[in-house]
């Protein structure tokens, strides 16, 4: 008897039939579920640099602080007249690196302050900025234009742009032509420095969040990647903020962006990111990056707006989808 060829067909019967597995009811892949990728990771930022101050607890950290001090000094006292009297030479020896010591500490504190100090002088002109365009006034837009120009005149870069801006100042015969001026001529080798900031922090918040699946680490990432670029940016427009005045940049601009809801993440945000969409559907880990640093983003932008000296008039204000598309272009594929 020969052996068939072919393929051999076997009818299953009625309830056996009924009982064969399907594709179509295996559970879906986790990592692709369904709905929108969320951005934990800036939310938690953003409820933690909002965080309201609990006036007892600052209280309480400010007096343990004034005591730790206090007990402190009394023990370096004792330990140096106990030096001293053991020996003269080992004493002053310790007293000179305790001053050395001193002096440090009151050039950070002095830096802290020339930081607020600039930052202030920022938020003024922002001030009068914003008068001269309500009232149109030509004077106090010249002058404005002329301290501006003033504030810049040490970076080295912009020398080029300062070259004959007096007298295109004073040619000029409206508020808001002059002011476009200090944009034109000043701001916006500014501005570009600043968006590149930004691009590389959205970068770098897109990159660990979908590569790093770690606990904690997309937040840490976001605080450290949002703190260094929310310093460039301020130095980058002559704020030079330093550690106390990043902090207060930082918990500015997340109350503006709270307040703005700006940290919420809804369709318009996916839709608006180069592959947003896209790459969520394929892995949802992807699409979190990409939402986290659109987020961060948002944020520097809101950065550029508190630290830049005017407000965007005939310069173009950055947009979220153009410096995504520039900073995640290859980064997950075409979008």
């Amino acid at each position: 008897m020969s052996t068939p060829k072919g393929p051999v067909l076997i009818d299953l019967e009625g309830d056996k039939a009924e009982a064969a597995p399907s594709p179509a009811d295996a559970p879906p892949v986790p990592d692709a579920l369904e709905g929108p990728p969320d951005a934990a990771a800036m939310q938690r930022l953003a409820q933690l640099a909002t965080k309201p101050r609990n006036r007892l607890a600052t209280w309480f950290w400010g007096l343990l602080l004034a005591l730790i001090g206090a007990f402190a000094s009394l023990a370096l006292w004792g330990l140096i007249d106990a030096l001293l009297a053991r020996s003269p030479v080992l004493g002053t020896a310790v007293t000179g690196l305790l001053a050395a010591f001193g002096v440090v500490c009151g050039a950070i504190i002095l830096r802290e302050l020339a930081a607020f100090s600039r930052l202030t002088r920022i938020d003024k002109m922002q001030h009068r900025a914003a008068e001269v365009l309500a009232t149109a006034d030509l004077g106090a837009a010249r002058v404005l234009a002329n301290d501006l120009s003033g504030f810049y005149a040490s970076r080295e870069e912009l020398r080029w742009s300062r070259d004959g801006l007096q007298d295109r100042i004073a040619a000029s015969f409206d508020a808001d032509a002059t002011l476009g001026l200090i944009e034109s001529d000043l701001l916006a080798p500014l501005d570009a420095q600043a968006t590149r900031q930004v691009e590389a922090a959205a970068r770098q918040v897109a990159t660990v969040t979908a590569l790093v699946p770690l606990a904690l680490a997309d937040v840490v990432t976001a605080a450290t990647a949002n703190l260094r670029m929310i310093r460039a940016i301020a130095e980058i427009y002559g704020g030079r903020s330093g550690t106390l005045g990043t902090w207060r940049l930082m918990r500015a601009v997340m109350t503006h962006l709270v307040a703005t809801g700006a940290v919420a993440v809804g369709d318009d945000l996916i839709s608006s990111v180069a592959g947003g969409s896209l790459v969520s559907k394929v892995s949802r880990r992807f699409g979190e990056g990409v939402v986290n640093g659109a987020l961060t983003a948002r944020v520097g932008i809101a950065a550029i707006e508190v630290c830049r000296p005017l407000p965007f008039g005939t310069s173009r204000r950055p947009s979220v989808s153009g410096i995504i598309k520039r900073a995640l272009t290859g980064l997950f594929g075409k979008g």
